[in-house]
């Protein structure tokens, strides 16, 4: 919880192994001195409150943000792609003239690998997120002597393909939630 600030209870029993709902459920119930949860739809969230913090060495303060379900997003990804260890949140990566930050960055089979969430961003946003990056790459390759591969996920099919037309040119990879669930 304090690496990944907001996770449902299905991301938290399937992280932990924790079985069937109903333990998990009892589980969540024992820690609620230290979680505070938001209802989302159908979906409960939960996040670290005061007293969590306060146990595990928290400073970071969360809150109900419309950030919440992309956070939700990215651990979702996180879980589907087998929670690799070196993953890393909000990364800001740069060749000294253009800069993105990138919501999620890990290695898969020795190459890195970025990770966009699209949830609420409209296309244009994404189109400009997409120009920073092809602009960013030579630098990137320059670095790294490869070309990392960025990875979108996002919420409809329609989005996916106005993505993979928006990368041409980039080494991506495009996947909607019901792909990784």
């Amino acid at each position: 919880m304090k690496k990944f600030d907001f996770l449902t209870r299905d991301q938290i029993s399937r992280y932990f192994s924790l079985g069937k709902k109903r333990n998990t459920n009892r589980i969540l119930n024992d820690l609620s001195d230290y979680l505070s949860a938001i209802r989302n739809g159908y979906e409960t969230i939960y996040y670290l409150n005061k007293n969590g913090r306060e146990y595990v060495g928290c400073d970071k303060i969360r809150r109900r943000t419309s950030r919440v379900q992309h956070t939700v997003m990215r651990n979702e990804f996180w879980l589907h792609y087998k929670c690799p260890m070196d993953w890393k949140n909000e990364v800001k990566i740069s060749d000294g003239t253009n800069t993105v930050i990138v919501d999620g960055m890990f290695s898969r089979n020795g190459f890195r690998h970025f990770l966009e969430v699209d949830n609420l961003q409209t296309m244009k946003e994404n189109r400009e997120k997409i120009k920073r990056y092809k602009e960013l790459m030579p630098g990137v390759v320059k670095q790294l002597g490869y070309y990392p591969t960025v990875v979108w996920l996002t919420t409809t099919e329609l989005r996916r393909r106005q993505i993979e037309t928006t990368c041409e040119g980039l080494k991506c990879q495009v996947y909607t939630m019901d792909d990784i669930r």
